[in-house]
């Protein structure tokens, strides 16, 4: 990863440039001429480091008066130039806009960080650079970004109180619960992000560490994961953000393979300033994708629409909306709520009665499917992973099936399962899915989670409740809800013994079900 690759990556870094300058070129070409100019620039980040960065000011801009400034850094593993077409619709409404590849990726200096210290502090660095060399006014700054870029707005947020507004797309709060829910590694899209990062960046040695023993499941650096976690998530210093008092607002998508839609709306709820949630169909990304190609995109009219809002003073009715704001992936517009909690406002059991016992390490055929590719065809297609009930091989799959409903449930929010699980291992991983099943037996995946233990007692059994992922999914009238385990997913790594077997039961005191939430009718 040394100095062999960097010319290939200078390459590559211009070849993914000049392929974006055109397609924005295409998709704003109406408005070319008044395009405001952009320049590129080298910014000193932390400790010296060489920051690749672009700015763009209001066209007629001459000195006489400042403007808001709004502060992009990159995604993971994307170039300087990802946010081009924002940029300048935002110069273009009158707005200082700086965007900079973050440190250890493409041509700027340092190594990966994941979100870490020097990551913070580059970003105040970038802040203080564009108010000494652009007309931005240092009491109306904002920060925004897709994924990675939504990371470190959030985190730069909380430590500099200068930032008075932030747009965190497809970001993540809690980076263990993103990768490591359940106590399970989220394999898959660890494997997307390490290999993005070795092609277009250079990871730290502390990130090749992580990534490696995450890979190995070494348990005796598991504290030591968490704790490297803990430093980057945002939730860990969600007081000092909400003492900042910056106004932020929450994108993201239903089906995110790598920062699941629980740990944004989690975070949301802890916040107490100005706040938005906005949840929608789509995978890690997917959502704000068409906007980096200037094309006309939802998520992106409501970053613009916060900002003037809160950088501007514009009255737009942002604020008067309801905060929280989602689409179903099913069907039909937006649908707003005084809050999180109003979501799943009643809830419906599904008794998971009897006792099944299955065996691990063989995949059943129900899965989460793949990542991007299945949330992205559930987005575009409405097609989600699907299985067949009837054929599920109930010797490696438990399933327990609701009666058919009278009338379309609308499934919104946090679905929880509870039960009693007996292993015959001391460690041990299931995943869990709802399903939603039509009169042939075919099921539609609704919503997932995986949960992995160790250090259990063989044969001794323990309670399980497990949140799946949010969503918001219409079952039609007709329909049954199924609940399906299984212990092997290709998205998540097994912790199953050769020859395990688990066995799920509902003693009479404490029954097991899973609890769905629906929206009020």
């Amino acid at each position: 990863m040394g100095h062999g690759r960097a010319p290939l990556r200078t390459a590559a870094a211009g070849a993914v440039s000049a392929a974006l300058i055109a397609g924005t070129v295409v998709g704003l070409a109406p408005a070319a001429q008044a395009a405001p100019a952009v320049r590129f620039v080298d910014i000193a980040g932390d400790g010296g480091t060489v920051l690749k960065a672009n700015v763009l000011t209001p066209a007629g801009a001459d000195g006489t008066r400042d403007y808001p400034l709004v502060v992009l850094p990159t995604s993971w593993g994307l170039p300087q130039i990802e946010y081009l077409a924002q940029a300048q619709k935002l110069a273009d409404s009158g707005y200082v806009v700086l965007t900079y590849n973050v440190r250890g990726f493409w041509q700027s200096g340092g190594q990966i960080e994941v979100a870490g210290p020097p990551d913070i502090a580059d970003a105040s660095k970038v802040i203080d650079w564009a108010l000494a060399h652009t007309p931005a006014d240092p009491q109306r700054v904002g920060m925004a970004g897709v994924s990675y870029g939504a990371g470190i707005s959030l985190l730069a947020a909380a430590h500099d109180k200068r930032i008075k507004a932030v747009a965190a797309l497809s970001g993540w709060a809690d980076l263990i619960d993103s990768i490591y829910s359940g106590r399970t590694q989220h394999v898959q899209a660890a494997a997307v992000l390490d290999g993005a990062g070795t092609l277009t960046g250079r990871e730290s040695p502390e990130v090749r560490e992580i990534f490696d023993n995450l890979y190995a499941s070494d348990l005796s650096k598991e504290q030591q994961m968490i704790d490297w976690g803990r430093k980057r998530s945002a939730g860990t210093y969600v007081d000092q953000l909400n003492s900042n008092g910056a106004a932020v607002m929450l994108a993201n998508a239903w089906g995110d393979t790598v920062f699941p839609a629980n740990q944004y709306a989690g975070f949301y709820e802890k916040l107490t300033g100005p706040k938005r949630l906005e949840l929608r169909p789509g995978d890690h990304a997917t959502a704000e994708l068409t906007g980096l190609f200037g094309l006309p995109n939802d998520v992106w009219t409501d970053t613009e629409r916060w900002f003037d809002h809160y950088l501007k003073g514009a009255d737009n009715g942002i604020d008067r909306e309801h905060p929280v704001q989602l689409k179903s992936r099913s069907a039909g517009g937006y649908e707003g709520y005084p809050d999180w909690k109003s979501v799943g406002a009643t809830r419906r059991k599904v008794a998971l009665a009897g006792s099944t016992t299955i065996h691990a390490n063989v995949d059943s055929g129900a899965d989460g499917g793949i990542v991007f590719l299945s949330s992205i065809l559930d987005q575009v297609a409405q097609l989600p992973p699907i299985a067949s009930m009837p054929l599920l091989p109930r010797r490696w799959a438990a399933v327990w099936q609701s009666e058919r409903y009278g009338t379309a449930q609308q499934v919104r929010g946090t679905a929880r399962l509870h039960t009693t699980l007996t292993p015959t291992k001391e460690s041990g991983t299931f995943v869990a899915y709802l399903y939603d099943v039509g009169p042939l037996g075919i099921g539609k995946l609704v919503t997932h989670a995986p949960l992995s233990w160790h250090g259990r007692t063989p044969g001794e059994p323990f309670g399980v409740d497990l949140d799946l992922f949010s969503t918001a999914y219409d079952v039609p009238a007709g329909h049954r809800l199924a609940l399906v385990v299984d212990t092997v997913d290709p998205l998540y790594t097994e912790h199953n013994p050769s020859g395990a077997q688990l066995t799920f039961s509902s003693p009479s005191d404490d029954p097991s079900y899973v609890s769905v939430p629906l929206r009020e009718q």
